[in-house]
């Protein structure tokens, strides 16, 4: 491993601050929104449900998620080669209909209103069974779950759309009413927040748009 020069860690000392600072914010309105839930969040280890579908995530997200591959490399690389495995078949079957630019993972701005690739369905209806590659599928868990994307982090409790809307996963809160599910809200500000930490990210490293977990992992190296 090259040493860092001084810039270059002067230059990423705040990033580190921004990422981390992001991710204990949500874990700390994680925390609550689940002590708030009791036994109307149902998620657990094995329940794979949301780990099936594409969907997109941030340049943050991505350097994340190759950080956590690059240390589980280090500590297991037996089952970081499964996960390059499962990267490499996954996007076999994702390049064909991708929604952008299939050499650089970018997803085109508009990709939620376009046809995907030479398929004329849309986004909605693009890689919805695709298991995502970090899924173990012989134990159901995330084999980078402390590097999983923030969306990962944050699904299951009830969180505002930008139409204002609460939803949730569908498979908790099945017996709440619409007030105890009002009250176990997650945070309102986290995606403004979220928003402004990669736009840090992404003016510091001069990186734009969004990609998909399979190519964020695509170069990722032994």
């Amino acid at each position: 491993m090259h040493r860092m020069s001084g810039h270059r860690a002067q230059r990423d000392l705040p990033l580190n601050h921004i990422m981390s600072d992001l991710i204990q914010i949500v874990t700390t309105a994680l925390a609550s929104a689940t002590e708030r839930s009791g036994p109307h969040l149902v998620c657990r280890p094995g329940c794979t449900q949301c780990c099936h579908g594409v969907f997109a995530i941030s340049q943050q997200d991505a350097a994340r998620l190759r950080d956590g591959l690059a240390l589980l490399t280090a500590s297991d690389p037996a089952r970081a080669e499964r996960i390059r495995t499962r990267v490499a078949a996954s996007l076999t079957r994702l390049d064909p209909c991708f929604p952008g630019d299939v050499t650089t993972g970018i997803l085109a701005a508009d990709h939620e209103d376009s046809p995907t690739g030479n398929s004329e369905s849309g986004w909605d209806d693009y890689a919805n069974d695709e298991p995502c590659p970090v899924l173990d599928p012989a134990t159901g868990t995330c084999d980078l779950y402390s590097a999983r994307p923030i969306l990962c982090r944050t699904f299951g409790p009830p969180m505002r759309t930008p139409e204002q809307n609460l939803a949730h996963c569908e498979l908790c809160y099945t017996t709440a009413t619409p007030d105890e599910i009002a009250a176990c809200e997650l945070d309102p500000n986290l995606p403004a927040l979220e928003a402004a930490s990669n736009q840090a990210f992404n003016a510091a490293h001069r990186l734009h748009g969004e990609t998909l977990i399979a190519y964020a992992l695509r170069n990722s190296k032994m």
